[in-house]
């Protein structure tokens, strides 16, 4: 063979890789709103940043950011769901799945709803208690459409590694917005509304029916656990042979990413010289990172207790209990102002709060 054709060949061989990887956090390092929440029955943002927990009426279940992962992947962490109440025979509508979205604006890469369509590969590492089939579902949610796949935990309680190729969609564009897109769901545990079908290998409109065909119930037994980590989206078709690395990103650059959609104040703010407008005292916080869209805030006191502030008079003693009177908010920043305060200093924290 000649040189060049050995150049050719290698070349082919060279997987590159996005700059960002398209899922944040999918080393679960990040976990602003907490490490751990028990005795969970509704769904929410709970620990691990950018996945999104739906329990509906599908067992109480633990959710936290566990310190386990599997030996010699370079992760540390992973998103655990513990049940703690068991639920054996669930209800039709019942369901228990993991979710992450993602904005239409960085998926153009895929050219779906085009001639020229790429295939969808998710790479993952999974944990469970309980063998058996699962599914990992797609959903453009721009246009109504889902597709599945199954893959089957073979060892209990045993770190496994799975690669999952999607087909191509030449029908239904990603909007090219701040929008939530594409959806990737993990069932955990489903009822008969989305079991009675066939499962949906092929784009095809969205039938309930045909979502999670398969799913065994990890919620029929509290021994169960179920966690993930790892996770990450590539272009186009590969399996585990030629999946790229996981793009492993600082925790800082991690963050950073993740507070385009949710940030925290750390600890508790003081802000001197509060300013006047209209009679009411007010402050100005500017965001640590612009978000997403305008976000939902929570102003705490110095205590922690939502809607108030710590107001602080001249010598420094607090007065618990002012009462936010309302709020401006931008991408940029949010103003607050309060009914009452002085002007030597006020205590307060946040959450804004701009997820998909």
């Amino acid at each position: 063979m000649s040189r060049s054709r050995d150049i050719a060949s290698f070349a082919e061989k060279i997987v590159t890789p996005n700059y960002k990887p398209l899922i944040i956090n999918g080393d679960m390092q990040v976990a602003q709103r907490a490490t751990s929440v028990a005795s969970v029955t509704s769904p929410g943002y709970l620990t691990v940043d950018r996945f999104h927990i739906n329990i509906d009426t599908m067992g109480t279940w633990t959710i936290s950011q566990a310190d386990d992962a599997p030996t010699g992947s370079g992760f540390q962490h992973s998103l655990k769901l513990d049940c703690t109440t068991a639920d054996a025979s669930p209800a039709a509508g019942d369901n228990v799945t993991i979710n992450t979205r993602l904005e239409g604006q960085d998926l153009q890469l895929f050219k779906k709803g085009t001639s020229s369509a790429e295939k969808f590969t998710v790479s993952f590492w999974v944990k469970a208690t309980k063998t058996g089939t699962h599914i990992l579902e797609l959903d453009d949610n721009d246009n109504g459409r889902t597709i599945g796949k199954s893959y089957t935990i073979d060892s209990s309680d045993t770190w496994e590694k799975k690669v999952l190729t999607f087909d191509a969609d030449t029908t239904g564009a990603f909007g090219n917005d701040n929008g939530a897109s594409l959806r990737l769901f993990w069932w955990v545990g489903a009822g008969s509304t989305y079991t009675s079908g066939t499962l949906g290998t092929s784009w095809a409109s969205t039938v309930n029916a045909n979502r999670a065909v398969g799913q065994v119930n990890n919620a029929d037994s509290t021994s169960n656990n179920w966690q993930i980590t790892g996770v990450q989206l590539e272009v186009g078709e590969y399996n585990a042979d030629t999946i790229p690395p996981f793009q492993h990103e600082s925790y800082g650059d991690s963050l950073v990413r993740c507070q385009r959609y949710f940030e925290k104040s750390e600890g508790t703010d003081r802000i001197n010289g509060l300013g006047t407008h209209s009679g009411q005292k007010c402050i100005l916080s500017v965001f640590k990172i612009n978000k997403r869209a305008t976000p939902t805030m929570v102003i705490f006191d110095g205590a922690g207790t939502a809607n108030k502030l710590t107001t602080l008079d001249a010598g420094g003693t607090q007065t618990a209990g002012a009462t936010v009177a309302l709020l401006q908010t931008s991408t940029t920043k949010v103003t607050v102002f309060s009914s009452n305060g002085t002007n030597s200093g006020i205590l307060y924290s946040y959450t804004a709060d701009a997820e998909l």
